[in-house]
């Protein structure tokens, strides 16, 4: 009796080929599908960098800048409220009128207002680390300690803090 491992048929030429069957790497919604048939040799094709050469029109170049340049200022405009930033050789929290954002070397995770169940601030006992830690409603919990030039900032650092939570934090 012949025994058989797995299925011998092929995906049918110009049938998409997905799925961790077929790419053990293949994660839906994170990856795209894996391109099988594609000549080696062919030249890819490049997209174009400026939607306005696309299309062939005869925009002015320096419309666009100006467009880009506008935007930091409407971001500045909308940055008047009450900002928390602190920062290390590692770590980074910033909470604004956005949200929270924590970053780590190079991870990064942001919370919106309405994702945040509650908002912690912790200083340490002995030493400089002060500690952040960011609850959320599905009772998870984001800590992230930032370590102070001086016990001095402490102070500085949770007076912004509270400034910033009863700005934009809605407690129910």
């Amino acid at each position: 009796m012949e025994q058989r491992i797995g299925s011998n048929s092929q995906p049918l030429k110009g049938e998409p080929v997905t799925g961790a069957g077929f790419d053990p790497a293949f994660i839906p919604g994170l990856t795209g599908p894996a391109t099988q048939g594609e000549a080696e040799d062919a030249e890819p094709t490049a997209p174009a960098d400026d939607p306005a050469e696309a299309e062939g029109s005869s925009a002015p170049e320096d419309s666009v800048p100006e467009a880009e340049a506008a935007v930091p200022e409407k971001e500045a405009a909308e940055e008047s409220g009450p900002v928390f930033e602190a920062a290390d050789r590692r770590a980074r929290i910033v909470a604004d009128r956005r949200g929270v954002r924590l970053g780590l070397d190079a991870e990064e995770c942001e919370f919106s207002w309405p994702e945040i169940a509650a908002v912690e601030t912790e200083t340490a006992r002995f030493g400089k680390r002060f500690t952040v830690t960011v609850h959320t409603p599905d009772r998870r919990w984001y800590p992230i300690e930032i370590e102070a030039d001086s016990r001095a900032r402490f102070a500085e650092w949770d007076a912004s803090m509270d400034a910033v939570l009863d700005a934009y934090f809605e407690s129910e």
